[in-house]
């Protein structure tokens, strides 16, 4: 598979997510939005990045740009960390990790001296038209919102 690259077609996706709610491509069809991948619910990364995510909802749904957290996680963990946090953006369970790969975020990690396939924490800002405006790899939780307001404000 092909690297995706900035102005490439955004791969199609659908999968459960929290709140009972159902999250696709094909719904966000003519809406710019941001996919992000995160390794692990409740972990402090995930929750540094998800909070802050949050907490930059309002000016990001004024930009008009849906935002969808996406982990490895099954949905019960999922549900447990959106109401832990009150995060009202969907969090999707990417469980056999099929939109990971599509994206190129199911990567080989190490810890330890132990290798082993995960989530990279990496970030797609998508346009309307459904290409990929903005990538960010490896990103860091503390700077990822701000880095989002101002490339989506940019759209």
């Amino acid at each position: 598979m092909s690297e995706l690259t900035e102005g490439k077609k955004a791969p199609a996706f659908k999968m459960k997510a929290s709140g009972g709610r159902e999250v696709s491509s094909a719904a966000l069809k003519g809406k710019p939005y941001l996919i992000y991948f995160y390794p692990k619910a409740n972990t402090p990364g995930c929750t540094t990045q998800a909070c802050g995510v949050q907490e930059a909802l309002p000016q990001l749904g004024h930009l008009g740009l849906e935002v969808i957290g996406v982990s490895p996680d099954a949905i019960p963990p999922i549900e447990k960390f959106a109401a832990k946090y009150n995060l009202a953006f969907p969090l999707a369970s990417d469980e056999d990790h099929k939109v990971a790969e599509a994206y190129g975020v199911w990567v080989e990690k190490s810890m330890y001296g132990k290798t082993y396939m995960g989530m990279e924490r990496s970030s797609f800002l998508v346009g309307a038209d459904g290409k990929i405006v903005r990538i960010w790899r490896k990103v860091k939780p503390a700077e990822h919102a701000a880095q989002v307001l101002e490339a989506a404000a940019a759209l």
